[in-house]
């Protein structure tokens, strides 16, 4: 008799929606709208192309550093709700 293989990853695209859902959840509740624009714009997200440091500090009329703090702040909380979530 001849075995098939197959590459069940199901369980795995499961819980990485599941994670993907509480991520955007959190953003929603957790970052301030200059965190999330901040994210949005370092990380391409809605489509959009990844902008550098340089590039973010200068439609934001900041500091690169002050958006690297931000960031990292940003992360840090992120980070921190995935921790003390019971899921």
């Amino acid at each position: 008799m001849d075995v098939i293989s197959v590459d069940d990853d199901m369980l795995e695209n499961l819980s990485s929606r599941e994670t993907t859902k509480r991520l955007r959840e959190y953003i929603q509740k957790r970052l301030t709208a200059r965190e999330k624009l901040i994210k949005d714009m370092r990380y391409g997200l809605d489509g959009k192309k990844p902008k550098t440091q340089r590039e973010t500090a200068e439609v934001c009329g900041i500091s690169r550093s002050y958006v690297s703090r931000i960031e990292k702040k940003a992360l840090e909380k992120l980070q921190k709700c995935f921790e003390e979530d019971d899921f």
